[in-house]
């Protein structure tokens, strides 16, 4: 039985979101997910400044982060992060919307590539993100669906 690999993807991206309190309680939003790209937006509170009253890298990393979770469970199999790196390139300042956007460079077997470029609501670069995935057992979405 063929399903709509279009389709799956946006099934396995709602799945992941309801079960994930934390890109919820930091009020992410999955903005669009297609096999092997998610885009995720984040605005800034006042509750996540660093001493420098601009965005703390940890929130940014957990945006970048949780993007490239999306992406790489949008095949619908279950994929967890077995490394990545990030570069801050600018600060996030405080309202901002950020926008984390996951690009599949590679995949072979059960190892994925994801790079995830964060960037301001005027396009400006604040971090760059590059993760690596590993598939384990299961699915997010029964494939009967």
């Amino acid at each position: 039985m063929h399903v709509d690999p279009q389709r799956l993807a946006e099934l396995a991206g709602r799945t992941m979101y309801e079960r994930d309190p934390a890109s919820q309680g930091l009020g992410m939003q999955l903005l669009e997910i297609r096999p092997g790209y998610a885009r995720m937006s984040m605005k800034v509170r006042d509750d996540m400044l660093n001493g420098h009253a601009s965005c703390h890298g940890g929130y940014i990393f957990m945006l970048a982060d949780s993007a490239f979770a999306f992406a790489c469970n949008s095949h619908n199999f279950n994929t967890v992060g077995a490394g990545c790196t990030i570069d801050y390139l600018a600060p996030g300042r405080p309202g901002d919307v950020l926008v984390a956007e996951a690009v599949e460079q590679a995949l072979q077997g059960k190892t994925g590539v994801y790079d995830v470029a964060v960037t301001d609501q005027d396009g400006r670069t604040i971090a760059l993100f590059r993760g690596k995935s590993h598939r384990v057992a299961g699915t997010l979405v029964p494939m009967d669906a």
